[in-house]
């Protein structure tokens, strides 16, 4: 049934929201979860739907995204007609960048049609989620639409904040609003609303005619703002409402649009019960997972230092050296040293912290070394003076970021003296030169 079917994600968002972590590259590609990547997930959703002919737009500081797709994507058949292909700004249309996520797809459709889709799915490449785009598709087909949309309940109280749907008895959609201050309940409800997902399947006519009109008048050129608008008096739109394929009491999508809503879903996985279900074995996610040995943890010194972690998300390659990290996510080839004390972060690829250091509602960007005795997140004034401080106070170092060097407890320079002169320099598998840097 999916056979012919076509998706294109839009994955060429800037993510302002999101800066300074999208300082570097595109929203999709930022890490979440240790290993994985925000475009991860919907195209893991792709992946175990049984859709396997899908382009990627991208456009926003890509190539690290490209690289990801290009280094763990590479898992289907070209001798079936199978593709995850990267679709750039080629200015077919136009003298233009990308004006909107509808724009998108217009100065793509020349490559949309060579594959002779019937249907088209719309996916967005920055949301967390898990759904089986085969009952969506099998829905549209079901009721004989031209555009199905995707839609979730959301509290009437929260629906300024989305698209909001408005159906029949018959989930036909007789009107759209973006951000409405007024939302009308859904159907047999008095408290939720059904807010747009921005996911769509659209049958390949109404799709390209929709993207055509649009083209020539003055609009956003946006799915939500303008397309699906314009085609409800004229064409069937109907509502799908999203099965949620993660088996909890709650359904779960998420915008991680930004830091704080990005910093909280990630402190959601490190519980003991979380809400975002990464170990399913019946739906796996995949990503590009590089070349690393085990993550590992060393010194068990009696009344010393001690290397743990503690409801923590600890990613291959990673070493946490006579160090406690509690409540964390630690991205790949994360390395942590002696004497520090790491609560509620989040360490991408590559971070460096040095000895005695203490990190506190953090997230440390790619490659970044924390000096040592480093002091974040417990002085907010100096921390806003340093990094970028979130309204709910989560600070965000990067590599420019000069952070505030804190007293040392006397204690544990004497516990260091001690490792020290006992020839234990080499923390646990660390290099020589990380152990000189740290303690530097």
């Amino acid at each position: 049934m999916v056979d012919d079917a076509l998706v294109i994600v839009l994955a060429g968002g800037a993510g302002e929201r999101l800066y300074p972590l999208t300082q570097d590259r595109a929203k999709p590609a930022v890490y979440f979860g240790g290993p994985y990547r925000i475009i991860d997930f919907v195209l893991s959703n792709c992946i175990n739907s049984g859709l396997r002919r899908i382009f990627i737009a991208t456009q926003y500081k890509s190539l690290s995204l490209n690289r990801h797709i290009r280094m763990g994507w590479s898992i289907v058949s070209e001798e079936l007609g199978e593709f995850i292909e990267i679709l750039p700004p080629q200015k077919r249309v136009g003298e233009h960048w990308y004006l909107g996520t509808a724009d998108a797809v217009y100065q793509n459709f020349y490559s949309i049609l060579r594959e002779h889709p019937r249907q088209v799915i719309v996916l967005a490449g920055d949301h967390v989620y898990k759904m089986d785009y085969s009952k969506m598709l099998r829905f549209h087909r079901e009721q004989g639409a031209d555009v199905t949309l995707a839609t979730i309940e959301v509290p009437l109280a929260e629906s300024k904040r989305f698209g909001i749907v408005r159906v029949d008895e018959h989930d036909r959609v007789v009107g759209f609003r973006e951000k409405p201050h007024d939302p009308i309940p859904a159907p047999g409800t008095t408290d939720l609303a059904l807010a747009s997902m921005g996911i769509y399947v659209f049958e390949l006519d109404t799709l390209r005619e929709a993207l055509e009109a649009d083209a020539t008048q003055e609009t956003t050129h946006d799915f939500g703002r303008d397309i699906i608008p314009a085609l409800i008096p004229r064409a069937k739109v109907c509502s799908y409402r999203f099965y949620d394929e993660n088996k909890k009491a709650a359904k779960y999508w998420r915008d991680i649009g930004t830091l704080d809503a990005y910093f909280d879903a990630s402190m959601d996985l490190v519980q003991v019960n979380p809400e975002f279900n990464m170990y399913d074995p019946e739906w796996p996610l995949r990503t590009y997972q590089p070349q690393s040995p085990p993550a590992k943890f060393v010194f068990a010194e009696p009344g010393g230092r001690c290397g743990q972690a503690l409801d923590s998300i600890i990613s291959p390659g990673c070493i946490v050296s006579g160090s406690r990290v509690s409540g964390s996510v630690l991205c790949p080839n994360v390395r942590v040293h002696s004497f520090c004390v790491i609560d509620q972060a989040i360490l991408m690829p590559g971070v460096r912290v040095g000895r005695h250091a203490r990190l506190r509602r953090v997230i440390v960007d790619r490659d970044v070394f924390i000096p040592r005795g480093a002091c974040i997140g417990f002085n907010e004034e100096e921390d806003r003076r340093r990094h970028t401080v979130t309204q709910r106070g989560v600070v965000v170092v990067t590599r420019d970021a000069e952070p505030l060097i804190g007293d040392i407890d006397p204690e544990a320079l004497r516990l260091e003296s001690e490792a020290d002169s006992r020839g234990q320099e080499q923390q646990g598998g660390v290099s020589r030169e990380d152990s000189a840097r740290a303690r530097s």
